[in-house]
């Protein structure tokens, strides 16, 4: 790597994302836009009540939404538009949550499939704000009725989750959950963390949708939330509360801006076109490898764009999936994987995180550690239980 790379000057290992726009990993590349609106606006003071104004009228024109405004994260947007819901614009209220004690309303519906963990507990960013979480439904079967039974006069407001982490199926479309809910007079709240459609979750019925403006935006860290204007200043107003622990500095304000006004100028189709070359590079590297399966796959909440899924069979491979996803993080340079469902024996390859040229080394690698698997005398295969406590050990010692 560079020597002016920040990360050989601070001990820091200069990863390779090829997992995504996960957190875990700083979550994405920062447009220049964004990076050059942060350096202008860190060094000057501003009235951030017209700050975030400014933002309102950005994420309401990109969003089609009355209103919008930054916060910390997209968990923070959950957190802070729950709270909205049930406090309104009183501020007595929402200087005392979370004590919901007084309010009418403080439960909020969610489908049993869509209470997952995102990097933490969904139902915990609602509980924060002092809500009660009411599961809807099954895990893997949830229907319009299950819903309307689920909704009592202390419903505040109901949650949708989009994300490749809920249950792919049976669950009650978005169209039909907010036909349910408002017709038992329920805002809906949609969680779009990382979903590239910035308008068609209200489009389609919801009250208040949230992004995450660091992942697929390119914007600095931080939540975006949009929507009804009610809703939207319910939700600002908890900064005077519960949001103080989730503000947000005048960089990631201004970087959010410059990123939404990037994204409507943006070539996306330059985007998806650098994307598949870098796919069909790895699938060129792949195909006929004994044991492995490369097969390019769409996006499971229809994002416009690809992977690549790689199935490993580890007798023919002579390695499991979760070792190959462990060498790859572990050689020079590491290439981190997408490996959230490695256990069925596969993991993907993310492109759109890449910067000039990574998409090579990365077939490098892929090609060294199958070499290095196939000339192994015996499958190389770590047990999961160990690799799960493994992890959960690493955890366990930081920061040492």
């Amino acid at each position: 790597m560079a020597s002016s790379d920040i990360r050989s000057e601070w001990g820091l290992r200069p990863v390779i994302n090829a997992s995504g726009t996960m957190t875990s990993l700083g979550a994405s590349i920062v447009v220049p836009e964004a990076v050059e609106a942060m350096r202008a606006i860190l060094t000057e003071f501003v009235e951030m009540g017209d700050l975030q104004r400014r933002a309102s009228r950005t994420i309401a024109k990109a969003c089609g939404a009355e209103a919008g405004f930054v916060t910390a994260s997209c968990s923070a947007g959950i957190t802070l538009a729950v709270a909205g819901a049930m406090t309104g614009a009183d501020l007595a209220a929402i200087e005392r949550l979370p004590d919901t004690s007084r309010l009418p309303r403080d439960e909020v519906v969610v489908q049993a499939g869509h209470l997952v963990n995102y990097g933490a507990p969904v139902e915990q960013a609602v509980r924060i704000s002092g809500a009660k979480v009411v599961s809807v439904g099954q895990a893997t079967s949830a229907e319009a009725y299950h819903l309307a039974g689920a909704i009592t006069e202390r419903t505040a407001a109901a949650l949708y989750v989009v994300s490749h982490h809920v249950v792919e199926y049976g669950q009650i479309p978005l169209e039909e959950f907010a036909e349910v809910a408002h017709a038992k007079g329920v805002p809906v709240i949609v969680d779009g963390a990382s979903e590239y459609d910035l308008t068609g979750f209200l489009a389609r019925g919801a009250d208040v949708a949230l992004y995450s403006s660091h992942k697929f935006l390119g914007g600095p860290t931080g939540g975006i939330v949009a929507g009804a204007k009610d809703l939207v200043k319910a939700a600002y107003l908890q900064n005077l509360g519960i949001g103080r622990g989730m503000k947000v500095g005048k960089e990631s304000i201004a970087g959010a801006i410059a990123a939404l006004e990037a994204w409507g100028k943006r070539d996306h189709a330059a985007v998806r076109a650098r994307e598949k070359r870098a796919l069909d590079l790895w699938l060129s590297t792949l195909e006929g490898r004994a044991g492995v399966d490369p097969r390019i796959v769409p996006d499971p909440t229809n994002n416009p764009l690809d992977r690549l899924k790689v199935t490993v069979d580890p007798e023919a491979a002579h390695i499991t999936a979760w070792d190959l996803a462990d060498a790859m993080a572990r050689g020079e340079p590491p290439v981190i994987v997408r490996d959230h469902e490695v256990e069925h024996h596969y993991f993907y390859l993310d492109p759109c995180n890449l910067h000039e040229g990574e998409e090579t080394i990365v077939a490098r690698r892929l090609d060294e550690e199958l070499t290095r698997a196939a000339r192994s005398n015996t499958v190389i295969a770590t047990p999961l239980l160990a690799r799960r406590k493994a992890k959960m050990a690493a955890m366990s010692r930081w920061p040492d």
